[in-house]
């Protein structure tokens, strides 16, 4: 029974990584930045798996060099899934760029002396996405994101340099140790409780009628339990090795997303917004609020990440963008993250 290194155990994508890990059979070891977690995260993860004497934990942190060596001693595979905590928008870029760059190149030294066989670490499509004000099209893993465009936000720079640094220390590695990395777009689906609420953002906002109409923005989505199910395809599939992949659905509209809302929850999606914000309201609040700013240049635009590659090489296969919306909107609603009665 092979042991996989799962760090960030208490995280939304570890979480659910822990989970298929233990369903198929592995045992899993997870990091966790004080052992004060563990009776919470066992409790999650039992909601789903019981996982007997098959999970253990280990302190470790992405700040700092304890821990790592012993997360990663006598493990075949590590799924580098953890991010910073409470650094989401900084700021300061280097408050989130530092602990996500390091914090991987952490791992992957402690993974090569350990003669780990492969890491699968996940990274995101703001590491190919092009200039906002590119053209619309379709776009995958060849590109990288031009590190000078100035519209680049603190995590589009964080996950692209901390790829980047990644990539180049393992091109420096002579070991059996091999690295893939998957980039998700917008993750969504469901959640163990309400204390994953920051993955529930955006459902717990069209659920509650905030705003009270949808801008014209859209990505791909995909849910969580594709994305962890590409990580763990690339860490068993050998021609996964030095590969990148994109873990996207397809392409929907916030409008859409409110659409399929209302059509299929009935009355806990009477708020709902049924209206569409004109561009020219988001650009004004922009002036006054940096959030919206960073996403202005995505009005109108329709930048299409493919997830051929993956679909091709290690047969993976997403679900719809339809029930991955869904999942997340009754999750949100079974977790009480939103009150389903107005």
């Amino acid at each position: 029974m092979d042991t996989i290194l799962v760090t960030g155990g208490t995280g939304f994508v570890g979480g659910w990584a822990i989970v298929e890990l233990l369903r198929r059979g592995y045992a899993v070891r997870t990091t966790v930045r004080s052992l004060a977690k563990e009776p919470w995260l066992r409790a999650q993860i039992a909601t789903q798996v019981d996982a007997g004497d098959r999970l253990s934990f280990v302190i470790a942190d992405l700040t700092r060099d304890e821990g790592w060596d012993e997360a990663v001693e006598g493990c075949e595979a590590v799924l580098h899934v953890a991010a910073p905590v409470g650094v989401s928008a900084p700021k300061n870029p280097d408050d989130l760029i530092i602990p996500t760059r390091d914090g991987a190149l952490r791992v992957l030294r402690a993974a090569c002396r350990a003669d780990v066989r492969r890491v699968v670490m996940t990274s995101a499509i703001e590491a190919c996405r092009p200039r906002l004000t590119a053209p619309d099209g379709i776009y995958d893993e060849r590109g990288w994101t031009d590190l000078h465009d100035r519209q680049l936000g603190s995590y589009r720079l964080a996950k692209t340099l901390a790829e980047k640094a990644a990539w180049e220390f393992m091109s420096t590695q002579s070991g059996r140790t091999t690295l893939t990395t998957i980039l998700p777009s917008a993750i969504m689906g469901p959640v163990f409780s309400s204390e994953y609420g920051h993955s529930l953002v955006l459902m717990k906002r069209l659920l509650s009628g905030t705003p009270p109409a949808t801008p014209n923005i859209g990505f791909c989505v995909v849910d969580v339990r594709d994305v962890v199910s590409l990580h763990i395809l690339a860490m068993e599939n050998e021609a996964a090795a030095g590969e990148r992949f994109i873990a996207a659905s397809e392409w929907t509209w916030m409008v859409d997303i409110a659409g399929i809302l209302r059509n299929h929850l009935g009355q806990a999606a009477q708020k709902v917004p049924t209206r569409s914000l004109p561009d020219i309201v988001l650009r004004i609040v922009a002036l006054f609020d940096r959030p919206a700013r960073f996403v202005v240049p995505l009005l109108g635009r329709k930048h299409i990440f493919s997830s051929a590659k993956a679909e091709r090489i290690l047969g993976w296969r997403p679900r719809s963008g339809e029930e991955t919306i869904l999942a997340a909107a009754k999750s949100a609603i079974a977790v009480k993250a939103v009150q389903s009665e107005p």
